[in-house]
């Protein structure tokens, strides 16, 4: 080629390539259009939101001898709670408290050690009678207690119940959760058992239940703790007062529910869902509620005698004492961060910029812990600065989106839902509805600044990809990570998760990525290298995650909608597989069952509620879906959701999509159970209206749309790479990408069907808009890494 065809050519593609970036360029201002309208709207509903007034001390003055009830208006509680706590001073000037409600709620800390009210640690010797039917304690130990009633002997671990040295047969309504759990807790020993507590009441001996002729159950419970074996009251012990027996008059009987308290040495007490800082000065007990707080328009309020108030009006950017130190600390690791990159001279190699961003988003992602502490210390900043570190991630995702549509898409999705929540916990009744925004804002903060330091300092292009081994060695490792949580929430946690996260959301991620490198390995024209075993340890590992997230779903989840996000999840990523191998009888068949599912959802939807009647499989789920009126109250949610959603119309409740009532009173919308959650979408139905919940719908579409684009694309780039692993590389991305969008989906599925009552009720978030914390962290924010990186691989 002569030198004058070389440059025309080179002339050519400089053109081609800077029509590509004025494209782009142009591409992306309509996206940072409305990214700065809804941050400008977010600014509004903070602005708009009326001033709330709270107690920021409360004083109790009550002479020695005396007593006094106290509702809980009086203690600063929340106008929906109903807990009550009796007062007392005895002669020496102590302090004792009791619950005073009908529902026990009332628990006192000593330093790390919090116990229930109305309760005790079983002792040997001790009697106790629940309705007509009494109990001797014959021995107790750290682990165990062993008890009688009449003739019958029983003995409990903190698992199981024995009756006799065996075992009780299952209750016949018990679900497969609890039979799985039952059988787990009788194969193995009592220390790898998982703890169940024993229940009173009911008309059948079975499982860890003990029948009390006439009462249902709950009405007390045993159960382990440090301390001992704890007996309590239950929800129906207002059917049965459980009483205990002195070993002389029974006459004598003590209620427990009104068992005292005393509170010298406590440092708070837990009141329904309200925690009260507690301090002696003198003759007055100071009460300082910290979290779950009353909110009022003003500053006064009708008072008993003896109770007197401090108000304290809530501020949007205060800053707490405790703030200085964990923000102190993310600005020094951010400057040391610098230094070192100076000093290495990894600053050179990197270049000017992306040294630069590699310090913003460490400081980024630091800010955003130090948030999450001080929310998760009981003193969180101010939503106004929680807010600051949200728009900064926001912003950043939109700069390093690019020319991705799925995650242009998805900054304005995590735009939209973050205004959702701000909305809601601003015109929430208690402080503690902002915490929602004030977590999303803070873990986008951690997620953001996380995935924009892997990419800043991500290898160039020109280095040499990582070996098949290396990057099996690290899939594994995040696989065992994975089943690792899960066992822990299994042991030691329930269905909201463990410590505070969601192992489930993690384990998606997991999961996906695995199954994407199996499947990528299978898509190959070559097979997967080593033995016949070690092909199959290969290609079938993500079974094993996928039972072990089936079985943590069975067992935890009190309803079925794991399984329809991991059948969803299954029949995408097979029909991407048949797909990609043009394998067309597998394709067929993925179609088939996607539309006998539907069939299934239609002939359900016709069937009347006497037919689930005899199922044993969440047959009240179903019931309650079909006849929602005939169940008021555990169809609460259904029902207040659809009259939310009509009430929304078209275009919101205040006829202008929601901008009239930014930052007021939700009202009754905050009455749905899970509102923040499961029933987001019913408020923004009724806030913002039909017609903007279907631009919501377009935009979720969209970010579907865009993830499947760019794992087409990801396929396409096989044919040309110029090396096996490059290619491995992008079939890897292509089908790590269908698997993130299945399981989005599958949540857009399931949050829509259940707030429009297509599906019975399934707790489940929606992606965005949702407060979901481990659900943004663990897979969102990686998501939007993942697709980020696979349009810029080109």
């Amino acid at each position: 080629m002569s030198g004058a065809a070389v440059y025309r050519t080179a002339a050519a593609r400089c053109d081609a390539g800077a029509e590509a970036c004025a494209a782009r360029r142009g591409a992306r201002r309509p996206v940072a259009a409305l990214l700065l309208l809804l941050c400008c709207l977010q600014l509004a509903c903070l602005l708009r939101a009326p001033a709330a007034w709270m107690p920021a001390r409360i004083a109790v003055a009550l002479d020695a001898g005396k007593d006094m009830v106290l509702d809980g208006a009086a203690l600063g509680l929340p106008p929906a709670d109903g807990a009550r706590i009796r007062l007392r001073r005895d002669a020496a000037g102590s302090w004792w408290a009791a619950d005073a409600g009908a529902q026990p709620s009332l628990a006192v800390q000593r330093g790390e050690l919090r116990r229930r009210a109305g309760s005790v640690l079983l002792v040997q010797g001790q009697r106790f009678r629940l309705g007509a039917t009494s109990f001797d304690i014959d021995a107790v130990d750290a682990g165990s207690v062993a008890f009688k009633r009449g003739g019958a002997r029983w003995r409990y671990d903190g698992a199981t119940l024995l009756r006799g040295g065996l075992p009780q047969p299952d209750c016949p309504d018990a679900r497969l959760a609890a039979r799985l759990v039952s059988a787990w807790n009788r194969l193995l020993p009592s220390v790898l058992g998982l703890a169940r507590p024993l229940v009173f009441g009911g008309n059948l001996d079975c499982g860890n239940r003990i029948a009390i002729a006439g009462v249902a159950a709950p009405a007390a419970s045993i159960r382990q703790t440090p301390d001992g074996m704890l007996l309590a009251g239950g929800a129906g012990s207002d059917q049965a007062p459980l009483l205990l027996l002195p070993a002389g008059d029974p006459r004598d009987a003590v209620l427990l529910a009104e068992r005292e308290a005393r509170l010298d040495g406590a440092n708070a007490l837990q009141l329904g869902r309200t925690r009260l800082l507690l301090e002696r000065n003198g003759d007055l007990l100071h009460l300082q509620p910290v979290s779950h707080v009353g909110l009022y328009r003003e500053a006064q309020l009708r008072l008993p005698e003896g109770v007197s108030w401090s108000w304290t009006r809530r501020d949007h950017w205060h800053l707490p004492e405790q703030a200085t130190l964990p923000l102190a600390a993310a600005l020094a690791l951010t400057a040391a961060a610098g230094a070192a990159l100076l000093l290495s001279g990894a600053a050179c190699r990197l270049g000017r910029a992306r040294s630069l961003g590699a310090l913003g988003a460490l400081l980024l992602a630091s800010t955003g812990v130090a948030l999450l502490y001080l929310q998760k210390s009981g003193a969180p900043a101010g939503i106004g600065v929680n807010l600051l570190a949200a728009w900064g991630a926001l912003w950043c995702i939109w700069l390093a989106a690019g020319r991705s549509l799925p995650a242009c898409a998805a900054v304005l999705l995590l735009a939209i839902g973050l205004l959702a929540q701000l909305d809601m916990g601003l015109g929430g009744p208690e402080s503690s509805w902002l915490r929602y925004a004030g977590k999303t804002a803070a873990l986008l903060a951690i997620g953001a600044g996380s995935c924009g330091l892997l990419r800043a300092l991500r290898p160039s292009h020109g280095s040499r990809p990582l070996a098949q081994a290396q990057v099996e060695l690290a899939l594994l490792l995040l696989s065992a990570v994975a089943l690792l949580l899960l066992l822990l929430q299994v042991a030691f946690g329930d269905e909201t998760g463990v410590f505070d996260l969601q192992p489930v959301e993690f384990a998606k991620l997991a999961l996906s990525a695995l199954t994407a490198h199996c499947l990528a390995l299978a898509s190959s024209g070559q097979p997967a290298p080593g033995g016949a075993l070690l092909r199959a340890l290969r290609l079938g590992a993500p079974a094993l995650l996928f039972l072990v997230l089936l079985a943590v779903a069975l067992v935890q989840v009190d309803d079925y909608s794991p399984l329809i996000l991991l059948a969803v999840w299954g029949g995408a990523m097979a029909l991407a597989f048949a797909l990609a191998g043009a394998r067309h009888g597998l394709a067929l068949a993925c179609v088939g069952a996607a539309l006998a599912g539907v069939a299934g959802v239609v002939f359900l939807r016709a069937a009347g509620p006497g037919e689930f009647a005899r199922w044993n499989f969440y047959a009240d789920r179903f019931m309650v879906w079909l006849d929602p009126g005939s169940h008021p109250h555990t169809g609460q949610q259904l029902l207040l959701g659809a009259q939310a959603i009509a009430g929304g119309g078209w275009f919101g409740a205040d006829h202008l999509f929601g901008l009239a009532s930014l930052g007021q009173d939700g009202g009754p919308l905050l009455r749905i159970p899970a509102v923040q959650d499961d029933f987001a979408p019913s408020f923004f139905l009724n806030r913002h209206g039909l017609a903007a919940a279907l631009l919501l719908w377009c935009l979720q579409a969209l970010f579907l749309a865009g993830l499947l684009h760019t794992a087409v694309r990801c396929w396409l780039d096989v044919a040309r790479a110029r090396d096996f692993r490059l290619a491995w590389r992008a079939r890897f991305r292509c089908f790590l990408l269908c698997g993130g969008a299945a399981f989005t989906a599958g949540h857009f599925l399931l949050s829509w069907g259940t707030n429009l009552a297509i599906f019975p009720v399934m707790g489940q978030p929606m992606s965005f808009l949702s407060a979901g914390g481990s659900h943004l962290l663990f897979f969102i924010c990686p998501l939007l890494a993942v697709c980020v990186a696979s349009d810029s691989a080109d």
